[in-house]
């Protein structure tokens, strides 16, 4: 079975690229939440295999500090996934931060797209954002 891929950037407001992952999804269509819950299941599965000292996701976990480049949890832990997803979808319906498919910015975390090849995915993070 193909798999569809696409790039996954952070920016910040002022237009920092600050990483950048690349992600497959079984399908071409998908949309925005699924496209949330997976980079958030990714990036929370990294960090607990690894556990290294700095948490690079989208959301910060419960009892972390901002860091350079990431988060810095205060006890090491395992991270939730599921938590950092409800925080990350509740993030996006306040502003949080917005998405950016291909430029365009997605309207709700309902939208269906289509990845094509290359589809460029830009998270911009406008607030720190808090979760499990």
């Amino acid at each position: 079975m193909a798999t569809a891929t696409l790039t996954i950037r952070d920016e910040t407001a002022s237009g920092k690229n600050v990483g950048e992952t690349v992600l497959e999804f079984l399908t071409e269509r998908t949309t925005v939440r699924e496209l949330v819950r997976s980079r958030v299941y990714q990036e929370v599965q990294d960090y607990n295999l690894k556990r290294p000292e700095i948490f690079r996701g989208l959301v910060q976990p419960t009892d972390a500090e901002q860091a350079l480049n990431g988060f810095k949890l205060r006890k090491a832990r395992e991270i939730d996934w599921k938590k950092q997803f409800e925080k990350a979808c509740d993030a996006f319906e306040r502003n949080g931060f917005f998405v950016l498919i291909d430029d365009k910015q997605a309207e709700s975390l309902d939208q269906e797209f289509t990845i094509h090849s290359p589809t460029t995915v830009t998270f911009v993070k406008l607030v720190p954002l808090v979760g499990g």
